[in-house]
């Protein structure tokens, strides 16, 4: 008796959408990747787990790299001058944060803490550099990528901060 093939791509089909390639591949940043480059993202990332109130980075860590949440959920927050802190953004899966420690060596602005059991990917700048030598063409589609959703980031604050100051100009009436 031959399986029958339309319920045969329905399982397929599931268990390609829990690989770690295919995670990877609805992150923005990776989204242009092919299966071939995706599979090789696989290779350079790491997974790391968070229990509920673990710290992934405080604000002034010097960053080594980004995050994608594949499940569980962050608090992006900042701390003021009384040590009072300030939510900034709550991720869940599928979100990444942390993108521009890839690039850049700076202190982080922000801290960033699991508030459940959380499995991240971590994407670090030490990998990144050396696909950079052995495998510059994937690696130069992941740059672009994140070039690419940084872009997009700043011109958002751009716009923001243009309505902001419009909305703090006196009227001319």
């Amino acid at each position: 008796m031959n399986p029958n093939p339309f319920w045969q791509n329905i399982f397929r089909n599931q268990a390609n959408k829990q690989t770690l390639a295919y995670f990877l591949s609805q992150v923005p940043i990776f989204s242009k990747l092919t299966r071939r480059e995706l599979k090789f993202l696989e290779k350079i990332v790491h997974i790391r787990n968070f229990e509920a109130d673990e710290m992934v980075f405080s604000a002034g860590d010097i960053g080594s790299g980004m995050y994608i949440i594949r499940s569980g959920e962050i608090q992006i927050f900042s701390v003021d001058n009384n040590g009072k802190e300030h939510d900034q953004a709550i991720l869940d899966s599928g979100d990444f944060f942390g993108e521009v420690a890839l690039t850049a060596t700076r202190p982080r602005t922000a801290g960033a803490r699991a508030t459940t059991a959380t499995s991240l990917v971590g994407l670090f700048r030490s990998d990144i550099l050396e696909a950079t030598i052995r495998h510059p063409a994937p690696t130069a589609k992941i740059l672009f990528g994140l070039n690419r959703v940084l872009a997009d980031r700043l011109h958002h604050c751009s716009q923001q901060l243009e309505l902001l100051q419009k909305a703090q100009e006196p009227d001319h009436d």
